[in-house]
């Protein structure tokens, strides 16, 4: 079939002024570059993270040159000590935290029978075990600024006595199966599950957390990973015909991190005809 084109970009309205955000793994391409930016178009702050601290510092230079509010930290989520040092900077910088987008993951390509303890191990630790330490970090920090239903309204945009919002980056492999993916879509589903009971826990002291589940957002690094033939078989399995873009994605995650998703919570989205 004939891909269907992608739709014009859509401007910002300001869902989230005022709010203080961080983004996992967003130096620049794929969906945490793309959600950074759309967050800045949406009148947040934001704290742009990644293990890559070249490519993060140019990324910063690129956003503070069309906005305020944006700065950047180094940080590995597979370190528990970065993982601190990012929350804590957020809340010092800003002096409240009020979303956080988990968006870090690690992939490969390898069949379960030849795949090694380490290959399984790496992408584990980065996928699911950094998004369990994000999530941890930032619960607690939420958990501290809470001040329950009678605290007041803040600055305007400000969400007050609530608590904040997480949003993680699952993925469809975490529904289907997909061969060579045996460890992706380990860690993947367990992101989901992760969200479902973070989410149980995180309702007493306000927090809402949910996930995004894309299938086949194109960046260059996607490109350098994965042979074109794959690109073209899983493009051809969208239903648009075509893979999604990474500010595509990164809408829904304003979505989920906005006022208009207030009720939503131990959710995945999927981004994708691809759930099954």
């Amino acid at each position: 079939m004939t891909g269907v084109e992608s739709p014009a970009y859509v401007p910002g309205h300001g869902l989230l002024k005022g709010r203080t955000a961080v983004v996992t793994a967003a130096a620049g391409a794929g969906i945490g570059g793309a959600t950074a930016r759309r967050f800045l178009e949406e009148g947040a702050r934001v704290l742009i993270s990644d293990a890559h601290a070249r490519r993060l510092k140019e990324y910063e230079a690129e956003l503070a040159g069309e906005f305020e509010g944006v700065s950047a930290l180094a940080c590995d989520v597979t370190d528990e000590v970065q993982v601190q040092a990012l929350f804590d900077a957020a809340v010092r910088q800003h002096g409240r935290l009020d979303i956080v987008v988990n968006n870090a993951g690690l992939g490969g390509t390898s069949d379960l029978v030849d795949m090694s303890d380490e290959q399984w191990s790496k992408v584990l630790d980065v996928t699911l075990n950094g998004t369990f330490r994000c999530t941890r970090a930032a619960l607690r920090a939420f958990r501290d600024g809470w001040q329950g239903d009678e605290a007041g309204p803040g600055d305007e945009g400000d969400e007050g006595g609530r608590g904040g919002v997480i949003v993680n980056n699952a993925s469809v492999v975490g529904w289907r199966a997909q061969a060579g993916q045996a460890h992706y879509a380990a860690a993947k589903a367990g992101v989901m599950a992760l969200t479902r009971c973070a989410a149980l826990e995180a309702a007493a002291f306000g927090v809402r957390v949910n996930a995004v589940s894309p299938s086949l957002a194109m960046h260059p690094h996607l490109v350098k990973v994965t042979t074109p033939e794959l690109l073209e078989e899983l493009t051809a399995r969208e239903a648009f015909g075509r893979y999604a873009q990474p500010w595509e994605v990164a809408n829904v995650i304003v979505f989920l991190a906005s006022d208009y998703s207030s009720y939503m919570t131990g959710e995945a989205v999927s981004v994708s005809s691809q759930r099954a």
